[in-house]
């Protein structure tokens, strides 16, 4: 919004707004991609919304039509050897306290559990089940959803320390805040470790690439990962339970022994 729409369209109104307009801001950032298509899909929530609150006629948004630029798919996953470098890099931060400790829980949080950013920052301790081992998300990008724990997930959880009054795991420096801000720290401590290419997101990935590494099927790891295309699958949840939980632990298990160098390159 602040560095796209608002200089391309902040001075016109909502309902002057026209497909050449939006076609002449996407051409403007073809050199990006990506942003121009986050951009378009932005601006398309955003019309939608217009016309349910009654600023622009039914059936009048401006970005139908438009086609979106073709994206190169990155994924990157973590090697053995890169878990290991992560895995002295967090080590040292927390032994000499470098780094906050919500940062680095968070990033152990995200490693172990193949959760979305959002879901570990926001996550709050009555959304964490310990009789049950896992989490439960009342609202997610995928709507309510489940994460199983793994033992190095739980170990996680229960060195974190609970603040008075504050209902968040993942506290923030603010009184009754959560941490918001992982990207600097991250890139702090991704340089650290030599993986300057790595996107917070892409531990997901790698949550993902483990599994599929230790033989976990596809619709398991899309359940684990709460994709919207298992949703198919949600009429045999009371089956799949028990695999998803002896899979979320033989991925756990796997990066944890990553994390201390203790896992060759053949493993994962």
């Amino acid at each position: 919004m602040r560095c796209h729409v608002v200089p391309a369209l902040g001075n016109k109104k909502v309902a002057d707004i026209t497909r050449a307009d939006i076609a002449e801001l996407h051409f403007a950032m073809h050199e990006t991609p990506g942003a121009a298509n986050r951009v378009l899909a932005l601006l398309s929530k955003m019309f939608n919304l217009a016309e349910q609150w009654g600023y622009r006629p039914d059936h009048s948004n401006p970005v139908r039509h438009i086609e979106r630029y073709k994206e190169k798919r990155f994924e990157r996953f973590l090697s053995a050897e890169e878990l290991a470098r992560l895995g002295d890099v967090l080590a040292e931060a927390e032994r000499t306290q470098s780094e906050y400790p919500s940062v680095i829980a968070a990033i152990r949080l995200l490693i172990f559990t193949g959760a979305r950013l959002s879901e570990i920052l926001e996550l709050q301790w009555d959304y964490v089940d310990f009789d049950n081992v896992c989490l439960r998300l009342p609202d997610s990008k995928s709507g309510a959803k489940v994460i199983y724990l793994s033992a190095p997930a739980l170990s996680v959880l229960y060195n974190i320390d609970r603040h008075e009054n504050n209902p968040y795991v993942i506290v923030g420096r603010e009184p009754l805040s959560h941490l918001v801000n992982l990207r600097k720290p991250w890139a702090r401590i991704r340089a650290k470790a030599g993986l300057d290419d790595f996107r917070l997101h892409d531990l997901r990935h790698s949550f993902a690439s483990v599994g599929a590494g230790l033989g976990v099927s596809l619709p398991i790891i899309g359940k684990m990962l709460g994709h919207t295309q298992a949703a198919t699958t949600q009429r045999y949840a009371h089956l799949a339970a028990d695999p998803v939980k002896e899979a979320t632990d033989k991925i756990g298990e796997t990066i944890a022994a990553a994390l201390q160098g203790g896992v060759s390159s053949e493993t994962i």
